[in-house]
């Protein structure tokens, strides 16, 4: 599997790499992003903790939205 995923991005024109690259690199600032809003202690933010676990969610989901649309678009 991840020799043909190989393959598939060899076969890809540069442009078609770059934007891959460009969405894997926003996949992680989600995540990260998410993780560091529900786990962060001292949150400059002035947040109640609900809409904190509720904001954090939401990112690391959209995150996983990001990553199941670049897995669907690579196996083009």
């Amino acid at each position: 599997m991840l020799k043909r995923f190989i393959i598939n991005i060899q076969k890809k024109s540069l442009k078609e790499r770059f934007l891959l690259v460009i969405a894997i690199l926003f996949f992680l600032v989600y995540l990260v992003l998410g993780l560091i809003v529900l786990f962060m202690k001292d949150f400059p933010m002035n947040m109640p903790m609900n809409y904190r676990i509720a904001f954090g969610v939401l990112l690391i989901v959209y995150a996983f939205i990001r990553c199941i649309r670049i897995i669907n678009d690579n196996k083009e």
